[in-house]
Order: structure tokens, then sequence, then C-alpha cells
């Protein structure tokens, strides 16, 4: 996509760094957010995009963010992905800290990148439209034991994008959601539960999980689409997981034909 420009927040690793190799390797100009310098400059120097140091949860970042951009040419998508999930204890146990840092920065951070973006997008917008997906998650649909902070952080960005989609409406920007079920990456289960062990066993026996280039493919197809296909939700989950409840463990086979 010749001259097309997409910001990326959460790029440092997992969906968002994967988001960010595919849209280069697509042609598009690429600006990778994220608040660790290091990562974001091996990424650069692995596919040539610029980078942006800022943490979403900060303002004054958010606001320099804004600056840049619009001090070095058009916006025409914006990835909401930064996000994460702390703690699976219960209601009852779980560490108010935890649920502050979750609606922090996948609820407010989305709605700060967003609301300073947004200028930026609708003048990209007058030569052809803009795009705005956000990255949420199956667990903003559907709660579970040990997830309250995060189903309920998850359950907020959801809705967000969808007053968001309401309020927008007339304008050619559009409005677009993927929320993921199980995705392997090097750090969400780490980041979630803090012991190696733990975090590995989520995965253990699933054939296939999901990958993070999984979820950028799709991220990717829908930001290319026809500029009038507006892909609302894209639900996105391994065979294996055939609802947040009912994960298969062990090799997926055919059923007996026998009756």
């Amino acid at each position: 996509m010749k001259n097309r420009r997409v910001v990326i927040t959460g790029a440092s690793s997992g969906i968002g760094q994967a988001t960010a190799r595919l849209f280069s390797q697509r042609g598009w100009s690429v600006v990778a957010v994220a608040r660790r310098a290091d990562r974001l400059a091996t990424l650069a120097a692995e596919i040539g995009c610029a980078t942006f140091v800022a943490d979403i949860t900060e303002p004054a970042d958010v606001d320099t963010l804004h600056a840049y951009l619009a001090d070095s040419g058009a916006v025409h998508a914006l990835i909401n992905n930064a996000g994460g999930a702390f703690g699976s204890a219960s209601v009852e146990d779980s560490d108010v800290a935890d649920w502050q840092k979750m609606f922090d920065v996948n609820v407010i951070g989305l709605k700060r990148v967003t609301s300073a973006l947004l200028p930026l997008l609708r003048q990209a917008s007058t030569d052809s439209h803009a795009d705005i997906l956000t990255v949420t998650s199956t667990a903003g649909f559907v709660p579970y034991e040990g997830g309250a902070g995060y189903n309920a952080a998850k359950f907020a960005a959801h809705a967000v994008v969808g007053v968001l989609r309401l309020e927008l409406a007339g304008e050619p920007i559009r409005v677009l959601e993927i929320a993921p079920g199980m995705v392997k990456t090097e750090e969400f289960a780490l980041n979630r539960l803090g012991d190696p062990a733990r975090a590995a066993a989520v995965y253990e026996g699933v054939e296939n999980p999901l990958s993070a280039e999984d979820v950028a493919e799709a991220i990717v197809h829908a930001v290319e689409l026809p500029g009038h296909v507006n892909l609302d939700l894209i639900t996105i989950r391994p065979v294996a997981q055939a609802a947040q409840h009912k994960l298969i463990r062990g090799k997926l086979t055919p059923a007996s034909n026998q009756k």
C-alpha cells in the first residue's frame, strides 16, 4: 500500500510486532509504538520501520506521539493493539492494582490514543478512507473464573469500539475489531501468571494454538479490503478452541464413521 501509513501500538512483541512486519512487507509505511526502546530498535533494524517510544497510559507520551505524527505525514490506519492481562485471582482475592493496570492500558489507553489520532485519521480520510482497528479478545464476550479484571477490561474495550463506530457513522472511517481467542506468544501468559511453568501449562497439549502471525494476517487482511467493506468484528480462534470454555488438549482426529 504505497504512500499509506499505519500506526501500531504495542509493537515491541507478539501480535503488534508481527503486524508491523506484515504491513511493512505489504508496502505500508509503519510507525511502531511501544514502551521498550531496545525492542523497537531491533524491529526497525529488521524491517526499516519508523519507531516511537511511548507509554499509552501516559498522557504526555500520547501528546508527543500526536505531535510527531502530525509533523511527519498522514496517518491512514491506527492499530490499537497495546493491552495485557495481569493476575488470575478471583474477584474476592485479586489485587485492585492489577485491575487498574488492565483498565489503564486496555481501555483508557485505547481511548487516549484514538482521541489523539482521530483528527489525523480524519484528515487522511478525505482522499479515500481511514481505519481504526482495535485488538480486543474473546475474553470480552464470555467471562470465566479467574479472569474478572481482564474480562471487564476487554468487555469495556469492545463497548468503546461499538460506540465509536456509531459516532463516526457518516464519515469515511472504518472502525474494526478483532477478538482473538488462544494465541501463543512469548509474553502474554507469562506477564499474566508470572511463572514460566504456569505460562507453558496454558498451551500444553493444544494442537496449533494461534500464533501472533495468524492474527496479524487477519488484521492486515481486514485493513486492506476495499474501503467500503467493514469487518465490524472478527473472532479468531484455533480449531482446538471451540469456545472460551471448550478447549481440546491432544491431537485433533476425525470421529469414527461407525454408527
